[in-house]
């Protein structure tokens, strides 16, 4: 069974992921629908939602980020998987939520693949992650947390605004109809994007900017499953060779308590002899 830790945890990444679909679907459809006004309201509400549910886990609100995360040996694979569906969810939810507001359904908005699309959402994945990354592994506090991650997600958007949407999260893209869950619009350009640009940044943080001592944790998180692996044969190996070293063991037991039973016969047979003859 889940804990009350673990339910809290999942349900801030359905209700962030939901929310910030919700600003983002919101401003993109006024009167405001330009790339800078959505990146600077994007930007504030993921700040808010960092410094509103950082107090019970991390908080990602996107895939990419998400299996960055898990690329580093931050999040187990169990756990990364739970957070993605969550947060799936979460942008699910917040398109049939907005869809209900308009009393209409949205029109796809992405396309086939492009190779500048494609490199615009990795370039601002890249960037995002790196923020996320230093918050990771600097211990950053919650406040500082969230200006660093709100600032660098408004920069991503921007950056890529000029060939994208400028989206930087599948989960939102999901909610703008930017790709279709089981078709191919979208999937190698506003899903694969980010998530080739999370995992890069995440882990050129690590290598060469992350403080020594968590690039150990890391290290050792990785040696220590090479090693349980390598562990396991070995044993295999050496169980065959144990059976003789017991056997040899308990010989040597036998031999060594028949020769105590025999030096105590003896012992015992000059004791007799020496009271027979002191009585004659």
């Amino acid at each position: 069974m889940f804990s009350r830790k673990q339910i809290a945890v999942l349900l801030a990444e359905f209700v962030g992921t939901a929310v910030l679909a919700l600003v983002m679907l919101s401003v993109q459809h006024s009167v405001l629908n330009l790339q800078y006004f959505v990146a600077l309201a994007v930007g504030l509400t993921l700040a808010a939602l960092v410094s509103t549910f950082d107090g019970n886990g991390v908080s990602l609100f996107n895939p990419a980020v998400t299996i960055g995360m898990w690329t580093v040996r931050q999040l187990s694979a169990l756990r990364a998987l739970a957070y993605i569906v969550a947060e799936m969810l979460g942008a699910w939810a917040a398109y049939g939520l907005y869809t209900y507001f308009i009393k209409s359904s949205l029109q796809p908005v992405g396309g086939d693949y492009d190779g500048r699309i494609l490199v615009a959402e990795a370039v601002g994945a890249f960037v995002l992650s790196l923020a996320y990354a230093a918050a990771t592994f600097n211990n950053y506090t919650n406040a500082r947390k969230a200006v660093t991650v709100g600032a660098a997600y408004a920069l991503a958007i921007i950056l890529a605004a000029s060939v994208t949407i400028g989206i930087i999260n599948p989960a939102l893209a999901l909610s703008v109809r930017a790709f279709d869950v089981f078709g191919s619009m979208g999937w190698t350009t506003y899903a694969l994007g980010p998530v080739l640009g999370a995992v890069i940044g995440f882990n050129v943080y690590a290598l060469l900017f992350a403080p020594e001592s968590s690039l150990v944790r890391v290290r050792a998180a990785v040696s220590g499953r090479l090693g349980r692996s390598k562990a396991a044969p070995a044993a295999a190996a050496s169980t065959p060779a144990a059976a003789p070293a017991r056997r040899s063991s308990t010989t040597s037991r036998s031999t060594a308590k028949r020769s105590t039973r025999t030096t105590r016969s003896t012992s015992r047979g000059r004791k007799t002899t020496t009271r027979r003859r002191s009585t004659r």
